[in-house]
């Protein structure tokens, strides 16, 4: 994410965030919390810190996720520069560092050499023409086909550049239509809504699917297929989805609307350009059966950036301008789960609410809106780092009390769910400043479908998630 000119300096907002930082990080060496161990204090220092950096964005996400990984093993690892307390087995410094080199982070790392593959070869555009053909002129079908289109992009590309290749689709086609025309407001809201809903689907669709998948990994041991996570969760996307169009059209899309999209294609022939749609097509379809041929989705993610790299498909420019700092985010909220785990906050943060009173709907409830809320305010990725390790913590907790009724496999999908379906500001996703960015959006426009949506999604996964995944036995893992 880069910074423009008027965002360089300090403004009161990130200083009032570097502030609490500070002041948040100080107390638990101030003040001594009954059953949590010293080094349990010191990470929930670095915890704290880190909610404070990531709501209020004082230093750039991956600088935080970059910082807790050093406090880590400067404070609680077998390297660390403060006493370790008897009988605390210290975990080794490169636990950490390894958080760097997971193999989630390989996975996600060819979902972005695809995407930038896709745009530079201008296979996403001229998809979105032919795929759109088929829906006709109607303006209806028209929204629902954008709609389709950019969900079935969002999972495979980040939802962030599906959204503004998207958004380059449509506004030639609002800008045709009288500034009176509501259905400007349906034809740009559509685009970052179905990239939000999208990127549910897939593992490498948005960034809180991967921090859920390597929290889980690295806390239980279970891995979770690529076709696995789709038959888990593509069925609530496609509900959701179908339903936000229903919405958006009603609210806003005009019957006599009159809507001409350019439908010309010009696939790129070229070698390169052949070998990319070969590597791409090979890719996805690996993924898709990973159940007959055993090989890793994150091994298979490793195939696109091999070959983009040595065919040089991906130019040394082109490669060092990736979303490296996604990464680096994504690691960040690993090192903090393994911190929160093996210095005892995890159970220390589960002990403060008697869990055992509650039902397992309401413990669904209670994480799934918590990520839900959380993530309208603060950046989808920083939610998924801040409420996994705690979901990771509460899944082995309950499982071990014997309550094995929602299982962390559960909890890390309505956790990473919760924060993906939260689009109710500007400020909740990039998708959305896109959109609100072209002009043709409100915030009050933005809200109130945000809130429908989210309501929707959270009453869907709630109720109808645990019974779905019973059926399909994930629930025993």
């Amino acid at each position: 994410m880069s910074a423009g000119k008027k965002n360089a300096g300090m403004t009161p907002v990130k200083l009032i965030g570097l502030l609490a930082a500070a002041l948040l990080f100080s107390i638990p060496f101030i003040f001594q919390f009954e059953n949590l161990s010293v080094t349990g204090h010191r990470v929930l220092a670095v915890f704290l810190m880190a909610i404070a950096l990531w709501i209020t964005e004082a230093i750039p996400l991956h600088a935080t996720a970059a910082l807790i990984i050093l406090l880590q093993i400067l404070m609680v690892s077998d390297k660390a520069m403060l006493p370790l307390p008897e009988g605390f087995t210290a975990p080794k410094f490169t636990v950490f560092f390894n958080s760097l080199s997971n193999p989630v982070l390989m996975l996600f790392l060819g979902g972005f050499f695809l995407a930038d593959g896709a745009a530079k070869y201008k296979l996403d555009k001229n998809l979105v023409k032919v795929l759109i053909r088929p829906f006709g002129n109607n303006p209806s079908r028209i929204l629902l086909g954008l709609m389709m289109i950019t969900g079935i992009f969002s999972m495979f590309m980040s939802n962030t550049a599906t959204t503004a290749t998207m958004i380059a689709v449509v506004l030639p086609i609002i800008a045709r239509l009288p500034v009176e025309d509501r259905s400007r407001i349906a034809l740009v809201l559509a685009i970052p809504t179905a990239a939000n809903i999208g990127g549910m689907g897939t593992p490498v669709g948005t960034p809180p699917n991967a921090i859920a998948l390597g929290a889980l990994a690295a806390k239980t041991g279970v891995s979770i297929s690529f076709i696995d996570w789709m038959l888990m969760v593509m069925p609530f996307m496609l509900v959701i989805l179908a339903f936000a169009w229903f919405v958006l059209d009603r609210l806003f899309m005009s019957r006599d609307t009159k809507i001409d999209i350019e439908l010309d294609t010009q696939f790129d022939t070229s070698p390169k350009a052949v070998l990319f749609y070969i590597t791409a097509a090979a890719t996805i379809l690996l993924w898709f059966t990973e159940p007959l041929h055993g090989i890793s989705s994150n091994i298979v993610g490793f195939l696109p950036v091999v070959v983009m790299l040595s065919t040089r498909l991906i130019t040394d420019k082109e490669f060092h301008s990736m979303q490296w700092s996604v990464l680096w985010l994504v690691a960040g909220g690993i090192a903090m789960g393994d911190g929160i785990g093996k210095s005892g906050v995890d159970t220390w943060l589960i002990g403060l609410v008697n869990w055992e009173a509650m039902g397992s709907s309401a413990i669904a409830a209670g994480m799934f809106m918590a990520a839900l809320l959380l993530g309208t305010v603060i950046s989808h990725s920083a939610t998924a780092n801040l409420l996994v390790p705690i979901g990771m913590s509460l899944a082995t907790s309950l499982s071990t009390s014997g309550n094995a009724s929602l299982g962390a496999v559960a909890i890390a999908i309505f956790i990473a769910n919760g924060s993906s379906i939260a689009m109710a500001l500007p400020i909740s996703t990039p998708p959305n400043a896109i959109a609100y960015a072209t002009g043709a959006v409100k915030t009050k426009d933005m809200a109130i479908t945000g809130i429908i949506f989210g309501a929707f999604g959270a009453i869907l996964f709630i109720f109808l998630s645990q019974p779905y995944w019973n059926w399909l036995g994930v629930l025993d893992k």
